[in-house]
């Protein structure tokens, strides 16, 4: 019988919080993380989904989360993928709107809910807090102009190839030399745009243009110069 995990406590919360965010002091991790509202989700558990009413944010501690939207007849549209440090679902707690999106876990994860009220009030008493939250929503805002264009003007191939090698800048390699993190063909489609199909073959391509190498779930890029000239990055 496998033993529940060992959640972290107020102060190991606010140790990694401080990686991401610099300029708190002890008094405002308290406020953020005061009750300790810590939960631990298996990989499928959806966090949150489009039209929740937007009570607070999520700071992920640990895991691998996806963030997405649900098109026509179901379809998801992965917007980007959150890693221990981040925190989602801010913008709709000081838009006052209720969730654009969905978050689902990828990788087991651990995640502390942050009341919606605790944030507003760090932030209209902390100005450093305040720009930190911006340049995060910024980057957002430019890596979605950045995929529009992408989608306009770059072939499924070269979305696929600039994909690939945004997860490895992102996530990093494992000591065999994989991409550490592991998606499955219709979660890299849903990246990318496109058909679960085309991404398989696609990867087939890459595979046999000695652009990757294959095993199972696992991707291993083996000449990242050449993919990065596809990708265009």
């Amino acid at each position: 019988m496998k033993q529940s995990p060992i959640l972290p406590n107020c102060n190991q919360l606010a140790e990694k919080f401080g990686d991401s965010f610099h300029h708190l002091s002890p008094e405002d991790m308290n406020l953020l993380f005061w009750d300790e509202d810590v939960h631990f989700f298996k990989r499928g558990n959806v966090i949150y989904s489009e039209g929740d009413s937007a009570k607070g944010c999520y700071f992920l501690y640990s895991g691998v989360l996806k963030v997405f939207k649900t098109g026509l007849e179901g379809k998801e549209q992965i917007i980007r993928f959150s890693k221990a440090g981040d925190l989602i679902g801010f913008r709709s707690v000081l838009s006052k709107e209720r969730a654009c999106t969905s978050a689902k876990v990828i990788e087991d994860a651990t995640v502390c809910f942050i009341p919606g009220n605790a944030l507003t009030k760090l932030i209209q008493e902390n100005s450093n807090f305040a720009l930190e939250l911006m340049q995060i929503t910024c980057k957002e805002l430019g890596d979605a102009n950045n995929y529009i264009t992408d989608i306009a003007q770059k072939t499924v191939r070269e979305r696929l190839a600039e994909i690939l090698i945004h997860l490895e800048d992102t996530f990093g390699l494992s000591e065999e030399g994989s991409l550490k993190i592991s998606l499955t063909r219709e979660e890299l489609a849903n990246m990318v745009g496109t058909a679960t199909e085309s991404v398989i073959r696609l990867l087939s391509e890459f595979k046999n243009d000695k652009l990757i190498e294959l095993n199972g779930r696992r991707i291993k890029i083996i000449n990242n110069k050449e993919l990065r000239r596809v990708g265009g990055v």
